[in-house]
């Protein structure tokens, strides 16, 4: 499971990867995976419906490799375009609804006489400012000027304190985290919420680890943040000592914070604190000063998901100099809104978060960039008009009826666990029973009336937006949780499980062929879809969300022996994805890609129980050579059909919670019986684990 996008908070648990280190020019935080312009030869074929003989490489044995069996010759002919760090199937169908999201752009920039105020003036807006190359190329970084000054004044804690505040109201991450959060403990509550951050490296572990890749990704980010400086007007020896000094700072923050590991437990994350508390806790921070600047001066009870570093982060106001806080609150102000600002900005960015740490040799095209960005800051009034053109009521309905198979077969399964005791299983049907589905796109769209969006510079609008989201996140602090909100876009090819809402929900973006199409077979949309649908199902059931009760609420309701049965379980799956080797000495951690591997595991056993279930009064007939059983598990395995680069594939291994796609076909298909006796594997063949260690939780 993946906490939340300030990657501690049980808000989301997408089946693709969320994670990006740094958006390309204007592209958004959506992700790294999501597609740019294919080569003609990538584009997705909306007309095939079944399996291509071509997409296979039949060197390869199923029984030994069945992943490259599947995709060999699929990878081989679909190559990562340079400007990704990964190309796949699920690329392809991001492209195209991203063609569908451009030509809905492009319209809405052509069209000036839309009415002020609407969807269609601030989609056409906001897109036609982010592709006006020479109005932001000629303002340079003045467009940051009042920023700068504000920041130059700063002379003491208390206005260091104020402008951090103001910061992060643009986006602008310093100093740590701060937004809302349904209470872990009170799911009807909408609280406030501290976590730890201000780093500009992916992670932690950037500046920690010892190893010598490690430390030559620290000696290109000093150079990084060197030249940026510089583009702002430093002198080159000046921005040298100035990037030591940042990395110094950024470093104390990294050093007290937790690892991606230690922020999947949920208990570990949880600590409710009022006034007095917060006081204790960092007795040189002001609290009431902070919430009166982001303007929300009544929150009196925030979650500190991480005391330590805020102990940490108290200590550092006082023994870093005033000169270096500035200099680090200058440089994130600048790190910040560098894509959005004239091309050497952009560029230097781009060399750093994605050549260097993704591999990725090319940029996105603007258009393509500026799609992104639309649907992140707009993606709902953008989400409307998607769904106008690509999803019809009865894709919603077919989907839905699959969503409640899914869940037939998983409250069936159990039942008829062995493991589980009858108390216990009483209460996870419960919370099956209760859970939430959302399909396609949100009963009530977002208002962004509020969001001023005009055609003048790029970045003055992103900052409004930052700003409306922010304002718009905090003015849910003390009323009544929004249970019909959403995390994600409709164009979003991804899925979610959120333990504190206990709710599923599938973007119209995913509810596509190939992931789902209505003019294939059931096998192809139970292996395809229905895993999907199965894997955020299981989510409220792996080593997190089955934390969180029925409503929502951070509560044990197992008994202590089947909380041990469990664990021994998930300890089995853990001890199988450390085994899988990265690339060197690299392997994933298991620890950290838990959660999805329980996920993918349970999800596809739940979905080959509804197959089996749909197709009982059905004869077995072969289509392209293959039964249906067998179509099943290649329609899985197809799913996460891709190419990756090295440096983007470490990238993912250090900060990912999903496994990569290879191993996450290779984990779950070896671990199933009914896998090896489609494909009459053998006991011990590589893709047929021993009876005794397979591993099995749902």
């Amino acid at each position: 499971m993946k906490y939340g996008y300030r990657f501690t908070l049980a808000v989301t648990a997408g089946i693709f990867l969320t994670f990006v280190a740094s958006p390309q020019s204007g592209s958004g935080t959506h992700g790294a995976r999501a597609a740019q312009k294919a080569p003609a030869s990538q584009k997705l074929a909306a007309d095939s419906h079944g399996l291509n003989p071509a997409d296979f490489d039949r060197t390869c044995k199923p029984c030994e490799d069945f992943y490259h069996y599947v995709n060999g010759g699929w990878i081989a002919h679909n190559p990562t375009p340079a400007a990704y760090p990964s190309w796949g199937r699920m690329n392809l169908l991001a492209e195209h609804n991203r063609d569908v999201l451009h030509d809905i752009l492009e319209k809405a920039a052509a069209d000036k006489s839309a009415m002020p105020g609407t969807p269609e003036q601030k989609i056409g807006d906001f897109y036609a400012s982010c592709m006006d190359s020479p109005k932001i190329d000629a303002a340079g970084i003045h467009p940051l000027d009042d920023e700068l000054a504000r920041i130059a004044k700063i002379t003491d804690r208390k206005s260091l304190e104020d402008e951090a505040a103001h910061l992060q109201g643009l986006g602008v991450g310093v100093m740590f985290d701060f937004g809302s959060t349904i209470d872990f403990k009170n799911s009807s509550e909408q609280t406030g919420d501290a976590e730890q951050g201000g780093l500009g490296l992916p992670d932690r572990d950037y500046y920690t680890k010892t190893d010598d890749q490690s430390a030559q990704i620290r000696v290109a980010y000093e150079k990084h943040i060197t030249k940026l400086l510089t583009l702002a007007g430093d002198s080159g020896d000046r921005a040298g000592a100035e990037a030591q000094a940042i990395i110094a700072l950024e470093t104390k923050l990294a050093s007290a914070s937790m690892t991606r590991v230690e922020l999947r437990d949920p208990q570990a994350v949880y600590h409710r604190m009022g006034l007095d508390d917060l006081k204790t806790l960092t007795p040189d921070f002001d609290w009431p000063a902070y919430f009166h600047d982001i303007g929300f001066a009544g929150i009196n009870v925030v979650n500190i998901g991480q005391p330590d570093f805020f102990k940490q982060l108290d200590a550092r106001l006082n023994d870093v100099s005033m000169d270096d806080w500035k200099t680090y609150l200058r440089w994130h102000l600048i790190h910040a809104a560098s894509p959005y600002l004239s091309a050497p900005f952009v560029d230097e960015t781009f060399d750093f978060y994605n050549r260097v740490l993704t591999g990725t040799t090319e940029q996105l095209p603007r258009w393509r960039r500026c799609v992104g960005t639309t649907d992140r800051e707009l993606g709902e009034a953008l989400g409307q008009k998607y769904v106008e053109r690509a999803f019809p009521p009865e894709a919603k309905a077919r989907a839905l009826d699959m969503v409640h198979n899914l869940i037939d077969a998983l409250r069936a399964d159990i039942q008829t666990l062995d493991w589980m005791s009858a108390p216990t299983k009483v209460q996870a049907l419960a919370k099956l029973n209760s859970m939430m589905l959302k399909i396609g796109y949100p009963d009530k769209w977002r208002d962004y009336f509020a969001y001023e969006v005009d055609r003048g510079l790029y970045v003055q609008n992103i900052f409004r937006g930052n700003q409306f989201a922010f304002h718009r996140d905090l003015a849910k602090i003390g009323q009544p949780v929004d249970r019909g909100e959403w995390e994600m876009t409709p164009p979003t090819v991804n899925a979610y499980y959120n333990p504190q809402l206990n709710e599923i929900v599938f973007p119209a973006g995913i509810l596509q062929p190939p992931a789902f199409d209505p003019k294939a077979d059931d096998a192809l949309n139970y292996g395809a879809m229905g895993a999907v649908i199965g894997h955020e199902m299981t989510h409220g059931f792996d080593d997190e969300g089955r934390q969180f009760d029925a409503q929502g609420n951070l509560h044990d309701w197992w008994t202590p022996e089947d909380s041990k049965n469990f664990d021994q379980r998930a300890a089995c799956i853990e001890k199988q994805f450390d085994g899988f080797v990265v690339a060197g000495d690299l392997h994933e951690n298991g620890k950290l890609v838990l959660g999805e591997s329980i996920a993918d595991l349970g999800g596809l056993t739940i979905a080959y129980s509804a197959f089996e279930k749909s197709r009982e009064d059905k004869a077995p007939v072969p289509i392209d050579g293959f039964t249906p059983v067998q179509r099943f598990f290649i329609a899985y395995a197809r799913v996460w059909g891709e190419s990756a680069r090295p440096e983007f594939e470490r990238l993912l291994a250090t900060t990912d919670p999903h496994p990569l796609s290879r191993f996450r076909a290779e984990g779950v298909l070896s671990n199933m019986p009914q896998f090896a006796k489609a494909f009459s594997c053998k006991e011990g063949d590589p893709m047929a684990r021993p009876a005794d260690q397979r591993c099995r939780i749902w």
